[in-house]
């Protein structure tokens, strides 16, 4: 039951990202939690989330610099 409780938790986080990009980093994190959990479990995590959160965490990198004076 953990397994299923987690898996649709993901789903719901994938969802709520892409509903509200503005806050992102909080729900970013909260995938990370959940991703965690799931290796907890000695499950794996699949490959297309773990491209998807390294894509985010390059996004967010890219947006420190937007601000900064040339």
């Amino acid at each position: 039951m953990a397994f299923e409780q987690l898996k649709a938790g993901i789903a719901l986080l994938m969802e709520e990202i892409e509903k509200r990009p503005e806050d992102r980093h909080v729900l970013l994190e909260e995938l990370r939690e959940k991703l965690a959990e799931l290796r907890g479990l000695g499950l794996g995590v699949p490959n297309d989330l773990e491209v998807l959160i390294d894509r985010l965490d390059d996004d967010d990198a890219d947006d420190i610099f937007d601000n900064m004076p040339v």
